[in-house]
Formats: C-alpha cells, structure tokens, sequence
C-alpha cells in the first residue's frame, strides 16, 4: 500500500513539471524561438547570469528568514536551519502541485518539526498576508508610476490588472477575516461537522470537532500574540518588501544578459512585479501558463524577438531551479528534520 501511494505521488510530481515543460516548448517553438534561443546562448553576458544565480540565493534565505522571524517569535527554540527546510518545502511544492498547496505542506511539516498545528497556520497565514499584501501594494504603486506606458504597451492591460487586483483583494481580505473572526472560522467547522453528520460519520464528525476546536484555539491565540508585535510587523514587512525587490531584479538581470541596456529598471521590476501578483492564482503547479504569458505580454516590448529566449531563462530561473535545488535539499535533509518522513 505504501508502495503505491508512494508511486502515485511521484507520478503527479512527474506529470505536472511535465505539463510545465510542454507550456515552455510551447514557448520555445512557436515562430522563431528555437533559433533566437541558440543566438542567443553563445552571447549571454556571464556576470549578469551571476547576479540572477545571486537574486534566486538571496530570495530563497529571505523566504526562510521571514518564516523564521515568526517561528522564533512564538517557539524560542525554533532554529533557522528548520526554518530554512520548511522555506524550502513551500518553494518546491508551489512548483510541482497546483491551487498553491506549498503553504498547506509548510504547515503540515512544521507540525511533523514539533510545532502545533494551529501555530503553524497562523504563522503561515501571517506570512502569506505579508506577503501578499507588500506584493499588491508594490506592484499598484509602480503601475501608477508608469500607468500610462503599460496602457499603450500591453493589450488587455485592463483585464490582467482587474484580474490580479481583485484576485489578491478577496485573498488577503478573506485570509484576514479567517484570523480575526472566530466566529466565522467556528461557523466555517460547524458546516463541516453536519457533512459528516449527514453522510453518517458520527464518530469522525466527533473526532474532527474535539480535534480542530483545540487547534483553532490556538490559531486564534498565535494570531492574537503576532497581532500585538508591532516591531515584528516592520521588521517582516521591510523584509518581504526586499525579498519582493529582489525577485523583481531577475528580470532585469535577464534583460541586462541579453547585453540590452535602454529600458529603466523600474519599468522592467513594474512589470515583474505585476505579472507575479496576477500569475499568483493561477490554479496550475508555478503558475504555469500564466507567468509565461503574463511574461510575454508585459515584457515583450523590451525584448523584441528575445522575448521567447528570455522567458526560458527567467522561467529556469524562477521555477525549475526551485524544483532541481529545493526537491533535492527536502529530499537529503528530510531525516534531519522529519525523521518520520521517507519520501518527498
């Protein structure tokens, strides 16, 4: 039985970076990009390629060490190296498995690490709105700035910015409600209870109620305790607006590797930022599909006929490293930090 569940997971593993990779070729081998992308290579600039090598690093310990400022908050002897691991978890399943089950696989590995379930959650869920939010805000302002340029660059620009402002509004605005209101999170258990009741399973409904009561307590208790840091706040806030900085910077880095020069950076890390804050829900593993489009239409009128070469790079940059590195670290350090777990 383990045999098969093991199996079945790495199949939808395989399966979805696979579907990835078709969107990329896809990419690739519509008009001209095979024979753009082989120019290209021999002429990559290689200090430029250090510097994106630099941003994903930097990206990934300022991932870890957001998580960690809260996780040391609420649990002192919570180490980085445990932060960093679960940071890891949350790139890598972000990647491979759709509807954004990175975070549900943070918490459930922080409670694998020692942490209770309901801590675990309210600082995951603290963090998202953090970072959600600094993202919204971020991309919103540098718009604003250049609101007149993407309106005459990008088509359907009214669409994309509808789309990624109020897919993030009602996120950040319903994640918020869940933490502040017991209520609504008691009311939101007791519908599931009646299932369960309706199909019969009394003593699971039983169990479930007992079992979350306990856990949602402390999850409103976590929240309480993070709510009154207003220190923490700042520190996490100025923190995730770096991180978010940073990550904006690959596409220009990629820009600059294409020995291209002209565009300001700060239309280049506007446009990023919106197409990430837009592809974000995008139901498929890496938001597959829409950050390659997104890419394509925000960012094409800085690469002419290198918009299909960049996109790969930045795509291997952004999410196939995150695969690659961060599959084989949780996979290595698994024992170290789950000693229960045997496979990814």
């Amino acid at each position: 039985m383990e045999k098969k569940t093991r199996f079945w997971k790495n199949l939808f593993s395989i399966v979805t970076i696979l579907l990835s990779i078709g969107i990329l070729t896809f990419f690739l081998f519509e008009g001209n990009g095979a024979n753009n992308l082989r120019h290209v290579v021999f002429n990559l600039q290689p200090a430029w390629l250090l510097c994106i090598l630099g941003g994903v690093i930097a990206g990934w310990f300022l991932e870890s060490y957001v998580l960690h400022l809260f996780c040391r908050h609420l649990k002192k002897d919570w180490t980085f190296g445990q932060s960093f691991y679960v940071g890891m978890v949350e790139l890598y399943y972000s990647a491979i498995t759709p509807f954004c089950m990175g975070e549900p696989m943070e918490i459930y590995n922080m409670n694998k690490m020692g942490m209770d379930v309901g801590v675990a959650s309210s600082i995951v869920a603290v963090k998202s709105i953090l970072h959600h939010g600094v993202t919204f805000l971020y991309a919103l302002v540098l718009i604003s700035f250049k609101l007149n340029y993407f309106q005459t660059t990008v088509s359907n620009f009214s669409f994309v910015s509808l789309f990624g402002l109020v897919t993030n509004s009602i996120f950040i605005a319903g994640v918020f409600l869940f933490m502040m209101d017991e209520k609504l999170t008691n009311s939101i258990l007791q519908v599931c209870i009646k299932g369960l009741n309706k199909l019969k399973l009394k003593k699971a409904a039983q169990k479930l109620d007992n079992k979350v009561h306990q856990e949602l307590a402390l999850f409103h208790n976590a929240s309480k305790m993070i709510g009154k840091s207003y220190m923490l706040y700042s520190y996490a806030i100025f923190l995730t607006f770096i991180q978010i900085t940073v990550a904006s910077f690959i596409s220009y880095f990629v820009y600059r590797s294409f020995n291209l020069k002209n565009e300001s950076v700060l239309i280049i890390i506007a446009a990023d930022t919106f197409v990430t804050m837009a592809a974000s829900f995008i139901p498929l593993p890496g938001s597959s599909g829409g950050a390659e489009g997104g890419f394509y239409l925000f960012l094409k009128g800085f690469f002419g006929s290198s918009i299909v070469p960049a996109i790969t790079l930045w795509r291997v940059a952004t999410y196939y490293i995150n695969i690659l590195f961060c599959g084989l670290y949780v996979y290595i350090l698994k024992r170290k930090y789950r000693p229960d777990a045997f496979d990814l």
